[in-house]
């Protein structure tokens, strides 16, 4: 197990503006139950061979992913739209239980691995704690995603929390993406 004990201040205890939010606000959470073992799903969420071929919303393609899988160690991964524009993200690593949970800061990013504001939504907050939870049954894992904002203003978590549509339709194309990917292994 590999583990690490840093700390994070959620947008309900610390913001921007000296503000504080409800800490009744849910998180928002989406699993998928994937046709295939959870050393297997392991590796195609960890892997950036593997992260290539199915990360990131649908329409957008994959053109970089390096993974350094330890605590502070970052995945960081660039797409590109139709249109020719890129979008770069990152996740930074907090703790990792091998084969069973990521925990880890969600950012979009520059080529550099810096964290920048949404593309599309500046008052999206800079920083998102998630969880990634793999459990297998029968021969089938379940993958559950927990985020929610950190280090925010009020203005930043109120669009994060009004947004679970949207990041349900997102996530959703992600994961229809990664029950493509993972049926490759079975033909």
């Amino acid at each position: 197990m590999i583990r690490s004990a840093a700390t994070v201040n959620t947008c309900a205890s610390s913001s921007v503006n000296k503000k504080t939010m409800s800490t009744t606000k849910a998180p928002f959470t989406i699993s998928r139950t994937l046709n295939a073992p959870q050393a297997l799903v392991w590796d195609v969420y960890t892997k950036p061979e593997h992260l290539m071929h199915w990360w990131g919303p649908a329409g957008l393609k994959m053109i970089h992913a390096t993974v350094d899988l330890r605590p502070g160690g970052m995945f960081h991964y660039g797409m590109s739209s139709p249109d020719g524009s890129e979008m770069w993200g990152r996740f930074v690593y907090k703790e990792i239980i091998p084969i069973s949970k990521l925990v880890f800061v969600v950012s979009f990013s520059d080529k550099n691995g810096g964290v920048t504001r949404h593309p599309m939504a500046p008052t999206w907050p800079a920083e998102m704690m998630n969880y990634a939870e793999f459990s297998e049954e029968n021969g089938k894992t379940t993958v559950k995603l927990t985020g929610y904002p950190i280090n925010c203003t009020e203005d930043e978590a109120r669009l994060f929390y009004d947004s679970f549509a949207g990041m349900q339709g997102g996530f959703n194309g992600t994961f229809d993406q990664l029950d493509q990917y993972l049926a490759t292994f079975n033909s």
